[in-house]
């Protein structure tokens, strides 16, 4: 597993990143220890170049594996009747995300947490995620099979994932089980996937 999975929160040497999304620049804190420290990373300006924000009936939405904080951040900027969870196993990750949620304006509605601590009963209108593909397809599949049912009946996430990792398979999978997918977009080696919740899905074997 890469090291920036454990990376502590302290006094890492801070840099700016510059990200263009959804049409607004964005000035970002980062720093060595997370995830594509140094700039935003093909897999996620895929993933912003083939969506929009979401729409106003979308009031909370999850970005699951947050690293520095850019898909949060765009998502609370640019939908300001939008909560926010951020999360991520890193704790300097999360301590970005709350820095740059304050130098943006937005910390008031981004909660930062490690995924154990949020509350068991949070749902959301929104997945966002690059997922962490190198974890390993079984404990990619147990994470998504702990986050997708957090979606509310009617529910969207959106995942991009790279072509050589995985994603037609993963693609594949998530339709066997119950999660019906379409690929929304495809460029530069990364897919972009839309899953969405019926009011069918299945969970833990009891049909809801």
């Amino acid at each position: 597993m890469s090291h920036y999975f454990h990376t502590p929160a302290g006094q890492a040497a801070r840099h700016h990143v510059q990200a263009i999304i959804w049409g607004r620049e964005l000035h970002l804190i980062s720093a060595p220890g997370v995830f594509s420290a140094r700039r935003l990373d093909t897999g996620t300006q895929v993933l912003f170049r083939a969506t929009a924000p979401p729409t106003v009936d979308c009031r909370r939405v999850l970005d699951l594996g947050c690293g520095f904080g850019p898909i949060a951040i765009a998502l609370a900027t640019h939908c300001p009747w939008a909560q926010v969870d951020a999360i991520d196993v890193n704790d300097l990750a999360l301590q970005l995300t709350r820095e740059n949620a304050q130098l943006h304006g937005v910390a008031d509605r981004v909660r930062t947490a490690r995924p154990e601590l949020l509350p068991a009963n949070a749902e959301y209108d929104e997945i966002w995620s690059n997922p962490p593909i190198r974890i390993g397809k079984q404990a990619l599949h147990e994470l998504l099979l702990t986050w997708l049912p957090r979606l509310r009946p009617g529910g969207v996430a959106w995942l991009v994932v790279g072509k050589n990792l995985g994603a037609d398979s993963l693609q594949r999978w998530l339709d066997e089980q119950g999660w019906p997918t379409t690929r929304v977009a495809s460029a530069k080696g990364f897919r972009v996937l839309r899953v969405t919740r019926s009011t069918s899905v299945v969970v833990d074997n009891v049909a809801e």
